[in-house]
């Protein structure tokens, strides 16, 4: 049938088909696929125009299997959502279910996983942008897991732990008496991860001998361990990550620039919690039903109350993602009648008088984020290459901003 050799097709027709009696919009099958819109809704008109799926309403639009009146078709589609192939790479990807659990109404995120599956099919160094806790390990483990070398090792090193007097020895490996309590060989992180992925988490905080020994690697890749007289050839694909602004970092010299690059063959910047905040109820609410599975309780068994949800739509989100899932969970704990209340929100850091549930109107984050960029631009007689050092971002972002939010410098008489 060549209407189900499209993968997403053929993945949503399976979808409704398995579900003959639910109706699911647009956003409900984005957030399930992980697609952004225009690929769904593409797909579903396909669907639509061939007669193996209904729209049922028209605002917002509702889709359900529908069976096709040509007996031949229907027996063809009947046939193919009875036939159950092998799962692919997605299906058995747990990094990849959890990154699903990260998209919201936002498309940034379905942008970003498209992005995911693009570099994924290559061998290309990736380097993973992001604030603490919005999931960097998260998509370097779906790049592994969607690559050619998806059945061979994920090393994984957070660089911020190790200090230089380890470093070489955890990454590198040593031989046996190559120092005091060094009685037998171990090979470092970087041979493990041959023919695999090797992921350096927060690879900013590198020392300049590290860093020296790193770029030597990525060009010749050959490693040698401590004590060593010969070199060991490895082939590894590279994906590091790191909160901290490399850009200004190589312009303080305290980056190399040379490995900058080595790491920056193709970037992916992962947004923070609060430029998305109307994400923030969608993933409230499945954190609350995973925790509902985690204790044996019906899916529906803990609601958000809305003076908690106005509390956590407000909430600037510094530890992000893995704040929001901890902050809820505890929030559940504490829940009496199944009601999850403001009373019952625990933040780590303190909470602002304009989050308080009898605060006046909420500002919006794009509001905030505006008038912050000026502040800095103004205050720096708008040198963009130090507002963007300041404001922690590349300065083709910075340019971006000003022009999405159409700033300009006022003239002084």
């Amino acid at each position: 049938m060549v209407l189900v050799q499209s993968p997403l097709r053929a993945g949503l027709l399976r979808y409704l088909g398995a579900r003959p009696y639910e109706t699911y919009d647009v956003e409900a099958l984005m957030q399930t696929f992980g697609r952004i819109r225009v690929d769904v809704v593409n797909c579903l008109r396909e669907l639509v125009s061939a007669g193996v799926v209904r729209a049922v309403s028209a605002d917002p639009v509702l889709y359900q299997i529908a069976r096709p009146p040509d007996p031949d078709y229907a027996r063809l589609v009947e046939d193919f959502l009875a036939d159950r192939p092998g799962e692919s790479a997605e299906d058995r990807s747990p990094a990849i279910q959890r990154f699903r659990e990260m998209i919201g109404r936002d498309e940034k995120m379905m942008v970003i996983f498209e992005s995911i599956r693009t570099v994924a099919k290559t061998d290309l160094s990736v380097l993973i942008l992001g604030p603490t806790g919005s999931g960097k390990e998260v998509v370097a483990r779906i790049i592994h897991e969607l690559s050619s070398r998806q059945h061979q090792t994920f090393q994984a090193v957070n660089c911020a732990a190790l200090p230089d007097s380890l470093f070489e020895s955890e990454v590198f490996g040593y031989e046996r008496g190559a120092f005091t309590g060094a009685f037998e060989r171990k090979p470092g992180r970087i041979e493990l991860a041959n023919h695999g992925t090797l992921f350096l988490d927060e690879v900013g905080d590198l020392s300049p001998m590290a860093q020296a020994k790193l770029l030597r690697v990525t060009e010749e890749h050959r490693v040698e361990r401590l004590g060593g007289r010969t070199s060991i050839e490895v082939d590894f694909r590279l994906i590091c990550a790191t909160n901290r602004p490399l850009e200004a970092l190589v312009g303080d010299g305290t980056f190399r620039e040379d490995l900058y690059y080595r790491l920056n063959a193709f970037a992916i910047r992962l947004p923070a919690l609060r430029e998305r905040p109307a994400d923030i109820p969608v993933l409230a609410d499945r954190f609350l039903a995973r925790f509902c599975a985690s204790q044996g309780l019906p899916l529906d068994a803990r609601r958000l109350a809305p003076d908690a949800l106005q509390l956590l739509v407000a909430y600037p989100w510094p530890g992000n993602i893995r704040e929001l899932e901890t902050t809820v969970s505890r929030a559940a704990l504490s829940a009496r009648d199944g009601l999850v209340r403001a009373k019952d929100l625990q933040f780590l850091h303190p909470v602002t008088a304009a989050a308080r549930p009898d605060a006046p109107l909420l500002v919006p984050l794009r509001d905030v984020e505006r008038d912050h960029i000026r502040r800095v631009l103004d205050a720096l007689q708008w040198n963009k290459k130090r507002a963007a050092q300041v404001l922690q971002i590349s300065r083709e972002t910075l340019y971006r901003k000003i022009a999405d939010f159409a700033l300009a410098q006022e003239k002084r008489t």
